[in-house]
Formats: C-alpha cells, structure tokens, sequence
C-alpha cells in the first residue's frame, strides 16, 4: 500500500480466481471507508478510480487494477493526539485495542482511533498488509475492546464473523432503577431491524438519588446502532450518564457514560485459535461497586 496525503491511498490488486464487485472485494482496503456502507458512499461520491478511472457500484476487479482513493488536499493530517489508546492485543494479522471515552472510532475528524492505529500497531509483515482498521463500531462515550484488521485478507474475514455473528461480545454498564427482572434476553426492534440482548444484573447497591446502581453485564446477539443503550432505557433503567437517552433530572454531567465493552471472543480466522481479551472496567465503576470479585479493573 502506498500512502500519498495528496493524492490518496492507492492499491494494485492481486489476480483473483474470479472477478469481484469493487463494493465487495474493497470492503476494509482504505481507512477512509472500512466498512461496506462507507465504501458505496465513497463509490457514490466519486472518490475512488480503477486505472484513473472513476469506480461505480458496478465495477468488477479481476487483478492488476490500481485502485486508488482520492482525498482533498492536507485533509489527511499526521495523527499527533495525546490521547490513550492502548493495545491489549496484537499479531501480524490483527489488533484488540482499548478504546478511550470521548473519541470516534473513525470518520473525518483529526481525533480518531482510526488515525491513532497506525502509530500505535506494529506494521504487518504480511504481503496484503494495510493501514490497520477498525472492523466495528463503539460509540462515542462507551469505552473497551476494539477489533482492528492489519491485513486485507483479515479485515474481510473478521467482517464475516461479525456478519454471522460468531464474536462473542461482553459489555458491562451500570443502569439506574430498580429493575424488574435479573436477567433475561431483551428482543425488540429498532430502526426496523430486529435486535437481541442477554443481560444478567451481578450487583445492586441502593442510591438516594437513583433508588439503586445495577451492575449489568449485558451479551448483544445484533449490533444495532446505540442498542444497549436503547434497550435499557425502553426497560425503564437507563445507563448512568447516558445524557441521549436517560430520564430528565437523572443524568450526572460530566462522569461520561458507565458502558464498557469488556470481554470479547472470537476464532482468529488466520490461526483458528481461540481470542479470548479483557479490558479491564474503569476506575469509576469500581468506586460503585469496589466489593465484586471476578472483575478485573483499571489500576
């Protein structure tokens, strides 16, 4: 891959056994668009050319094509932030990295993770190896465990798994109220897409303000936009902090939102062996609930 901040991002492809959609065979090859819907966008807006050529929906790739993405000029600025993004894990085909609060995952803003990665990851070795990307999403407030590909043949794969649902994700928040129910699955629709949570309430404490602190641990079966905290607040508790979607007169300011993504698991598609990362759960959770044996937290 050659990186040219004036003219774009720029790829030859390998001869594949058979012809691809560009749409399809593009998914995670340019930061600027990991993820399929981004990818049709940037088709859309003409910003990608196959042999100088604009690329449509329709354009098919065999090999030997070069394919290049087209940004304006200086917009891609070098990542120079002084915000944490630690890695948790990382190989010569992928990365688990831990995701502050307050900071896209990717997108045109300078203050990204996506533009953080390539800073913090050891360049692949492999002959595909690209830019790293984030093959998921976590909102802007919520914090933990963020999957990345290093290589194009990885990216594609790890965006299979998450299409068939084969990564197991563990998020933990804190919702307030006294809640109905200690576990359950939550099934509903949002955005008509239909969508699924288990969830498991560990631990309660009693607030004066709240009536009680519920520790949640809370596994989603579909990735919907905002669906954990959507979900919890239909239930009547809502995440602490959550200032979208809690109850008026119940949002504190300025503690961020109590989600976390803490544990994911997932069959490395190039080694076939078991992916097993934690992050630990933040300082501010353990002041809630400091007593919980089985969590690991943030020294």
């Amino acid at each position: 891959m050659e990186e040219n901040n004036s003219q774009g991002d720029c790829h030859i492809a390998p001869v594949l056994p058979k012809k691809m959609r560009l749409q399809e065979y593009g998914v995670g090859l340019f930061s600027q668009c990991p993820a399929k819907s981004g990818l049709k966008k940037a088709l859309k807006a003409g910003k990608i050319t196959v042999n100088g050529e604009k690329a449509t929906t329709a354009t098919f790739i065999q090999g030997g094509e070069e394919i290049q993405y087209h940004v304006e000029e200086n917009s891609e600025k070098v990542f120079t932030d002084d915000f944490l993004v630690k890695v948790v894990f990382e190989d010569d085909f992928l990365a688990v990295v831990n995701k502050p609060a307050g900071i896209l995952v990717s997108g045109n803003n300078r203050r990204t993770v996506a533009r953080a990665l390539p800073v913090v990851l050891k360049k692949s070795s492999q002959p595909d190896c690209t830019t790293p990307h984030p093959v998921h999403r976590l909102d802007f407030p919520t914090t933990g465990l963020l999957l990345t590909g290093k290589t194009y043949t990885t990216i594609r794969a790890l965006n299979l798994l998450f299409e068939e649902r084969k990564v197991k994700k563990t998020y933990l928040a804190i919702a307030i109220g006294a809640m109905n129910k200690h576990s359950g699955k939550i099934n509903g629709e949002l955005d008509g897409k239909m969508c699924s949570t288990d969830f498991e309430v560990v631990a309660s404490v009693p607030s004066p303000k709240f009536e009680y602190l519920n520790l949640v641990r809370l596994h989603p079966e579909t990735g919907r936009k905002h669906q954990l905290r959507k979900q919890l607040a239909a239930m009547g508790n809502p995440i602490l902090g959550d200032a979208d979607y809690g109850i008026e007169g119940l949002i504190i300011q300025r503690k961020g939102l109590y989600l976390h993504h803490y544990q994911m698991e997932f069959m490395h598609p190039q080694t076939d062996e078991l992916c097993a990362t934690v992050s630990p759960l933040p300082k501010k959770f353990k002041k809630i609930f400091p007593n919980i044996p089985g969590f690991e937290f943030q020294k």
